[in-house]
């Protein structure tokens, strides 16, 4: 990776990891790529930042030529609860998006990363150690646009040698961005009303368990990946990683531990709770660990520590 061009540079991941890879392989050479959202103050002003509608393939081929990118970190897309309600946006932004960076890529020799998720699977998925390669059958229109971009990437480097990559993402936990729509956005609000000493109403149900992982594993597992020697890799896309798998209780438990004060109450939303309970409790992310080296650094104690204490000093400043 040379020169990286970060779509949905905005969003919950993008946010985050296009310091990383500024911090990694200069600022000058990440180039953040936003659409309707605004930028942090920080994308715009320490490296390049450009505005990128991902459905427009003339405009990618555009930034890709102009900027000579190498590697594209593809990250736009509408998340699960928001493509339920605009099924229609979300093929037209995730799948169609997706190919045209595809596209671009196969006519530019660009390294191609895609972040897949839990939402590939479906209520026919083990659930428990949910396996590599196992049924997919998802029931969303957001986790039939994973699995169709997982096939997809599959296809291009198989059929046409562009080097596609990408994993599974559990729910993710972050302090930066606030939740975009996502069926595990529980796990990032409860945090701002913990810290705001305000009692929170969780969305789903007691004993809802889902693979969730930290913000600063999930940009590290998609730079390893990236960085990873290509003959180690067998499965190239669609690889589990997981760091940690609780319920809400669970979860509130923990804070409670920080913040004794803390209560939890229950308004279970019917659409949110019936994709959780279609999704697995916790992946098998074995092939991971065995191909490119994949470790979790945070558990569900180390995780709420740092968020709150995080969260509290960015609430403190503003």
């Amino acid at each position: 990776m040379k020169r990286i061009l970060v779509t949905g540079a905005t969003g919950q991941i993008g946010s985050e990891l296009v310091p990383a890879l500024r911090s990694r392989y200069g600022n000058a050479n990440v180039v953040a790529a936003g659409h309707k959202k605004p930028p942090h103050q920080g994308v715009v002003e320490e490296g390049p930042y450009i505005t990128l509608d991902v459905t427009q393939i003339e405009a990618i081929s555009a930034v890709v030529r102009d900027y000579q990118i190498d590697t594209i970190f593809h990250l736009a897309a509408l998340l699960s609860a928001v493509s339920e309600k605009n099924p229609q946006l979300a093929w037209k932004v995730n799948m169609g998006g997706l190919y045209n960076i595809l596209e671009v890529s196969r006519e530019n020799n660009c390294a191609v990363f895609f972040p897949s998720s839990i939402g590939a699977f479906g209520p026919n998925t083990p659930r428990d150690n949910t396996p590599q390669d196992t049924l997919q059958r998802p029931n969303t229109l957001y986790g039939v646009c994973k699995v169709s971009g997982e096939l997809l990437c599959d296809y291009y480097y198989t059929r046409y040698g562009v080097d596609t990559r990408g994993v599974r993402y559990p729910g993710l936990i972050s302090y930066e961005t606030l939740p975009g729509g996502g069926t595990t956005d529980y796990a990032v609000e409860i945090f701002y009303d913990a810290v705001a000493n305000k009692p929170y109403d969780c969305f789903l149900k007691p004993g809802t368990y889902l693979d969730m992982m930290y913000m600063p594993d999930a940009v590290r597992a998609a730079i390893e990946l990236m960085e990873a020697d290509a003959t180690g890799l067998k499965h190239r896309n669609a690889f589990n990683i997981t760091a940690m798998s609780f319920a809400p209780e669970e979860l509130a438990a923990s804070i409670q531990t920080l913040i004794p004060g803390f209560s939890m109450r229950y308004t279970v939303d019917p659409v949110r709770q019936a994709i959780a309970d279609s999704w697995p409790r916790h992946m098998d992310d074995h092939a991971a660990q065995e191909e490119w080296g994949w470790k979790p650094q945070y558990n569900l104690e180390h995780m709420t520590r740092d968020m709150i204490e995080r969260l509290s000093k960015k609430l403190e400043h503003r």
